[in-house]
């Protein structure tokens, strides 16, 4: 009988074998990672779509349309830089810009110190889950709704405000009529609907600043504004000056409560930049001229935010 053996494999048979075996999951994992790649393709795919049509697209041609002369009713006509000339000249714009930036002030100003005050009190004393959960109600309903709810509520004749106002012997105020109160109303109206979710945004920054930190300034006697001052506020910058930049660009936008209200009255005194964009456009058919308006409302917003995120150093945590 005859007995067979297995020849011993050689060295490079052994290689390409052991080489084999190591390619293997490599494989595997670029597959895997072209399977996965495919399927965040499918889902993002939808979300691009939207962003080409909606947002790229109308950009792209409203910049075009800046530099042309164009109506509705007729082709765009290409005129150069006249309309940026004109802007720098138009009083009204300048007026619009000025009544924007005192809104601006009064909304940033008023709605960031509220939603850090409230934000602190969520976290130190208001621990419920449907406190937290109320501060949020105001700002899920429509700004339309909520900005017609103030207009009859601060109404002249009629509204509770100045009701109540007349039975403690107080004057009637015109909130929404008057030159001097449309802004400040106008303000009012949108701190009160925006402060519980700014405050939330703040709450959630102030969960991620360890507790220890706390403990140690308590051990060495720091008193809680020395502890806010000196803890809070420097490992809170980054969600602060998320919220400023996005609180701004908001408050540059702000249209609907102006056109709901006001309409841009009394003469001028509430036309922000927004609502005199939308009566060149769709007032006066002047869309070159509203679509230059737009193009420098964006370069306004893209410095303003430039400008706070790299002085501030939103980017950067003392945390690291």
């Amino acid at each position: 009988m005859t007995t067979l053996t297995k020849q011993p494999e050689s060295a490079p048979e052994r290689s390409r074998k052991n080489h084999g075996r190591k390619n293997q999951p490599a494989k595997r994992s670029m597959t895997s990672r072209l399977g996965d790649l495919k399927i965040a393709l499918f889902f993002i795919f939808p979300a691009v779509i939207g962003f080409v049509a909606f947002f790229l697209v109308p950009t792209i041609r409203g910049i075009y349309l800046s530099f042309t002369e164009y109506s509705i009713l007729g082709e765009p006509t290409w005129i150069g830089i006249k309309n940026y000339t004109t802007i720098f000249a138009d009083e009204l714009f300048w007026n619009a810009m000025g009544v924007t930036l005192q809104y601006v002030a009064l909304n940033i100003g008023f709605q960031t110190v509220i939603a850090l005050g409230l934000a602190l009190l969520m976290h130190r004393v208001a621990k419920s889950t449907f406190i937290r959960g109320a501060l949020l109600l105001p700002f899920l309903v429509a700004n339309v709704i909520v900005a017609l709810l103030w207009f009859w509520m601060l109404d002249y004749q009629l509204g509770i405000v100045n009701e109540v106002m007349s039975w403690v012997g107080l004057p009637r105020v015109a909130f929404f009529g008057s030159e001097q109160w449309a802004i400040p109303t106008i303000a009012f109206v949108n701190v009160w609907r925006h402060m519980g979710y700014t405050a939330l945004l703040i709450f959630a920054g102030l969960q991620s600043i360890p507790n220890h930190l706390y403990e140690v300034a308590n051990l060495d006697g720091a008193s809680p504004a020395r502890t806010f001052r000196s803890v809070t506020l420097p490992l809170l910058r980054p969600v602060l000056v998320l919220v400023l930049v996005v609180t701004v660009i908001g408050s540059f936008q702000v249209f609907d409560t102006v056109a709901v209200t006001t309409n841009g009255g009394p003469v001028n005194a509430s036309r922000v930049i927004q609502m005199y964009i939308y009566q060149k456009a769709f007032g006066e058919s002047d869309f070159g001229y509203a679509s230059a308006l737009s193009v420098i409302l964006f370069v306004i917003l893209a410095l303003v935010a430039f400008v706070q995120m790299k002085f501030l150093k939103g980017n950067e945590s003392d945390l690291d």
